[in-house]
């Protein structure tokens, strides 16, 4: 009988899962900040550009949250059961 390695699970940085997801196409996009509070004052045109998801542009800065989540890609919402 052969042994098998033991592969390790890695933990998710959980507030990096909260605010980045990647697209099908595998671009990790994030929420533009800015929306919580003093809406009134901002023009409809602003506050419609806040509801887009913005890509993020630097591959460095997306390697690292890939790395911080690193099973953000793998599942649409909740991981399989088995």
């Amino acid at each position: 009988m052969a042994k098998t390695k033991k592969k390790y699970k890695l933990k998710t940085h959980k507030a990096t899962a909260k605010r980045f997801r990647v697209t099908g196409t595998g671009k990790v996009v994030r929420t533009k900040g800015g929306k919580s509070h003093l809406r009134r004052r901002k023009s409809s045109r602003v506050k419609r550009a806040l509801d887009k998801m913005q890509p993020i542009g630097n591959q460095a800065f997306a390697r690292r949250i890939l790395r911080l989540a690193p099973y953000l890609g793998k599942y649409k919402a909740n991981p399989p059961s088995s």
